[in-house]
Formats: C-alpha cells, sequence, structure tokens
C-alpha cells in the first residue's frame, strides 16, 4: 500500500489548504481521511492500495455529508441561504475602507472579505456594521455616529 506518512502528508496538505483559502470545507474533509487512512496504515492495518484509496474515498464524502453544514454554521454562520445571522454584529477595520473599498476583517473568529457599501469611507481602527453575509463574504457600513464626523481628504 501507499506508505502511511504519505497520506499523513497530504492529510497536512489538504487541512492547510483549507485552512489558508477561503474555507468553503471541502478540502478539511478530504484532508481528515487522508490523516485517517494514515493512522489507520500506521497502526498496522496494511491495505492494498485500492482499499486505502477507497477507504479515502468514502471518509471524504461520508465525512463532508454528515458534518460540512454543522462546520460551515459554526465558522462561517451557515451554508449560503443560511446567511444573514450578523446583520448588525460591528466588526473593526484595520486599514482605511474607501466607499466601495473592500477589506478583511474578523468575524465570530473567521477572516472575511468585506466590502464597504456605505456613503462614508470607513477610517483605520474604526468599527463598521455588517449589513449583510453571504456565503464568505459580508457588506459593511461605517457606524452612524460617524457620518457626522468631516472625513479628512487624502490623496
Amino acid at each position: 500500500g501507499m506508505a502511511w506518512w504519505l497520506w499523513l502528508v497530504l492529510g497536512g496538505v489538504l487541512a492547510a489548504v483549507e485552512l489558508l483559502g477561503d474555507a468553503a470545507f471541502y478540502f478539511i474533509f478530504l484532508g481528515a481521511a487522508a490523516l485517517l487512512v494514515g493512522v489507520l496504515e500506521l497502526s498496522g492495518a496494511a491495505l492494498p492500495v485500492w482499499a486505502q484509496w477507497l477507504l479515502f474515498a468514502l471518509a471524504s464524502v461520508v465525512s463532508m455529508v454528515l458534518f460540512r453544514r454543522k462546520l460551515y454554521e459554526r465558522f462561517r454562520g451557515g451554508l449560503p441561504g443560511f446567511d444573514n445571522a450578523d446583520i448588525g454584529a460591528v466588526v473593526n477595520v484595520s486599514e482605511e475602507v474607501a466607499v466601495g473599498g473592500r477589506t478583511r476583517v474578523q468575524l465570530r473568529g473567521s477572516h472575511w472579505t468585506a466590502t464597504n457599501v456605505g456613503a462614508n469611507a470607513i477610517p483605520a481602527g474604526a468599527p463598521a456594521r455588517v449589513v449583510e453575509t453571504t456565503g464568505t463574504h459580508v457588506t459593511i457600513e461605517a457606524l452612524p455616529q460617524q457620518a457626522t464626523t468631516p472625513q479628512v481628504a487624502s490623496d
């Protein structure tokens, strides 16, 4: 069969792809399945290569079907169609975000791409309000008290 450490390396790489990517929660299951096969092989299962790949495929699909929505809801607030639980939540922006500009924000422990859909730029370090969430993207706007603060023109 394939060496146990190859499965562990594959599992680690797939998990890393998930964590470094935008976390749609597909790769994490492939990674977990590869780790499972690797651990089984390490413990002396000695499955033929076809059985290793079959187990990998089954474990990937079954875990995805059973756990993807739960994971998504826990980390992203629901799959698309189950969104907008975070409307009104306040996030901090680390850089100035022009009207229509994009930035990364942290919401419930995850990083999201955010677009400023408000009428005003959001200053660096300022709080912003979540207007809408879709998938792994949020739209934000400056909080009302900032709307009355004159914006300093910068060029």
